[in-house]
């Protein structure tokens, strides 16, 4: 596994650039939506590296709930800087954990406040938006969008595939370190 499994943890930094062509390059309506899956794919892949993480910090701990073969070197080996990255995940989940909280806290807010906006609007009026973009097959890799949309595609099937390939793998490791 090596490396690869922090690997999860890195790749929405991939993010930016791709927010920056997009924003230039597609119609605000696909680039919003492209932009969210991706960061829901990354988004779910760090938590649940970052989570496995955690599994190999708190096996360390002394007076863990957790199975002892969990701490067993085997285990320990899976993850590189294990003494140092599996503490360290611990506190970094529970701030991803209160940040997931105050966004949520704050989309209820901000929904409550359009909500009570727009029922104090006449029924006759409406917004006036522009007409949603033809659907279409994706752009040609050979343009800056199409790169920025085939680089966000790659990015976040890589990290999806990372994550998943750390998961069994340590999964595997610690169904075998537990004795039935």
């Amino acid at each position: 596994m090596g490396v690869f499994v922090l690997l999860p943890l890195v790749l929405p930094l991939t993010a930016w650039p791709v927010a920056r062509l997009a924003e230039q390059r597609l119609h605000p309506r696909t680039a919003t939506r492209l932009l969210a899956a991706v960061a829901g794919v990354l988004a779910v892949c760090s938590t649940l590296c970052l989570g496995l993480l955690v599994i190999v910090g708190t096996a360390q701990l002394p007076g863990n709930p957790l199975p002892d073969g969990w701490s067993d070197p085997e285990v320990r080996a899976a993850v590189p800087y294990d003494e140092l990255a599996g503490p360290a995940a611990i506190p970094a989940l529970l701030a991803v954990l209160v940040s997931c909280a105050s966004a949520a806290r704050r989309h209820v807010r901000v929904r409550r406040r359009a909500d009570g906006a727009l029922a104090g609007l006449p029924a006759r009026s409406a917004a006036v938006l522009r007409p949603a973009p033809a659907a279409r097959a994706w752009p040609s890799a050979f343009t800056t969008a199409g790169l920025a949309v085939w680089g966000a595609a790659a990015g976040a099937t890589v990290s999806a595939l990372s994550s998943a390939n750390s998961a069994v793998t340590l999964f595997t490791v610690l169904r075998a370190a537990t004795p039935m």
